[in-house]
């Protein structure tokens, strides 16, 4: 009798830790390494903050993002947004911008890194 209740546990262990209870989102990036091509348009700056976000120098929400980016990017094929980081800034805060932004087509990102 006790080896059975070690063969179940050992079958229910396997197929808890071999299971996935929840679905991942994945968000696609890519790295490029750093190289001046000539442009005809102005990046856009966005720092993005723990607590906020600002759009060359002005406050703005995720969920305005869009609008936000659409009057520049009507110049320019493919939009340059340089991303800053602030100190308190976490990986899921980063991952939902991210996320936002993939949506919008002919955006080119780069996040710069934290010192």
């Amino acid at each position: 009798m006790t080896s059975l209740i070690d063969v179940i546990f050992l079958l229910l262990l396997f197929f808890m830790l071999s299971s996935t209870f929840s679905r991942f989102g994945e968000v696609e990036l890519t790295a490029a390494a750093g190289g001046n091509s000539p442009q005809d348009h102005r990046p856009v700056f966005v720092s993005l903050q723990a607590d906020g976000l600002r759009v060359n120098g002005r406050d703005a929400e995720l969920s305005d993002l869009k609008d936000r980016l659409k009057p520049q990017q009507q110049n320019a094929q493919t939009l340059s947004v340089i991303v800053s980081l602030g100190n308190r800034v976490t990986a899921q805060r980063l991952t939902d911008f991210l996320a936002v932004v993939n949506v919008i087509a002919g955006l080119s990102v780069t996040v710069l890194e934290t010192s």
